[in-house]
């Protein structure tokens, strides 16, 4: 099992400084990855528990945000070339680009740069997004009913620019003659995309199967979720007859993480249970399910309020010297 850390840029008040000091933490205790969020607004609506949508389209959640409005958070794109300059060999990624805010081919154009600066160590994580006040505030409210759509053919342009000297692409979002885009990634034949999921699981199987990602990345997923998962993408690779099987994919999520002096509720709540969130016994005895329910990469979020990082950085050593070598 991987360790990932996602990075604490989405919170109502953040330093650039944190973020490079458990950036540099997860690096030097041999983490696999670091993760930003991508969040373009707040909408003042979400302070009142008033958005359309519940939060991430999860029942369990409220129609509000936790950061509010005039949160000063950071944004999780530009984060990723600085934090490549100040690391050797931690893989940096976004959890996950919301590619209807984004131009496909500037999008793949620019990651194509960001994996020279980082030496060929990015993943790209992408997804649809859930929030129609987002996408109007990004421009993009006329591709929300379409998303889907839009995402696949961001694969598609991705994988054409990152591995053809010159492309061309004629589809619903984006139509250009044969170019030639600069500098291809350093990894070959691309680097490793990641289908983001929280909502299907045989979406996210066919997107998987179809364009040959490494793998799937969910959020606040319990045990049994990523059995469920995991499940649906193995069948659907049965399915197509593909030459991969569901072993050789890599199955992430986002876990809200924090070592406690007293024992957690573990009750059963779907993606409320705080499964990463008690004592170390209790992360312990999680680790092990996730890791029978074959989840290779969980990555830690550390809580949004009420922790500060020096905190996080201790439980970080902690899992990674105390708790990981008892899952193994």
């Amino acid at each position: 099992m991987k360790l990932g850390l996602y990075l604490p840029n989405f919170r109502e008040k953040v330093t650039v400084g944190e973020i490079v000091d458990l950036t540099r933490a997860a690096e030097e205790l041999e983490f696999d990855s670091v993760w930003t969020l991508d969040r373009i607004v707040v909408p003042e609506a979400s302070d009142r528990g008033e958005l359309r949508k519940s939060f991430g389209f999860m029942k369990e959640f409220p129609r509000a945000l936790p950061v509010v409005s005039r949160g000063q958070f950071l944004h999780g794109l530009p984060l990723i070339p600085y934090l490549a300059a100040l690391t050797k060999k931690v893989r940096l990624g976004v959890s996950v680009i919301i590619t209807p805010y984004r131009a496909p081919a500037v999008l793949a154009a620019e990651i194509g740069t960001w994996d020279h600066l980082a030496g060929g160590r990015i993943n790209v994580g992408l997804g649809t997004g859930w929030m129609p006040e987002e996408f109007e505030a990004a421009s993009a409210a006329h591709v929300y009913e379409r998303r889907n759509k839009h995402l696949m053919e961001t694969i598609e342009i991705m994988q054409g620019i990152w591995t053809n000297e010159l492309f061309e692409y004629q589809g619903e979002f984006a139509s250009f003659q044969k170019c030639g885009f600069g500098v291809k990634p350093v990894q070959k034949p691309h680097p490793p995309i990641f289908f983001g999921g929280i909502a299907e699981p045989k979406i996210a199987a066919r997107r998987v199967s179809k364009y040959g990602l490494e793998g799937w990345i969910g959020g606040l997923d319990t045990p049994d979720d990523v059995a469920r998962w995991r499940s649906a993408i193995k069948e659907e690779l049965e399915k197509i007859g593909s030459p991969r099987s569901v072993g050789d994919l890599e199955f992430a999520s986002m876990l809200s993480f924090d070592i406690t002096r007293e024992k957690t509720d573990q009750t059963p709540r779907g993606k409320l249970t705080p499964t990463m969130m008690g004592t170390v016994q209790q992360i312990t005895d999680n680790l092990k399910r996730y890791r029978d329910a074959g989840l290779t990469l969980p990555i830690l979020w550390p809580p949004f309020q009420g922790v500060p990082t020096a905190k996080t950085i201790g439980d970080l050593r902690r899992l990674k010297e105390e708790i990981l070598p008892r899952v193994q």
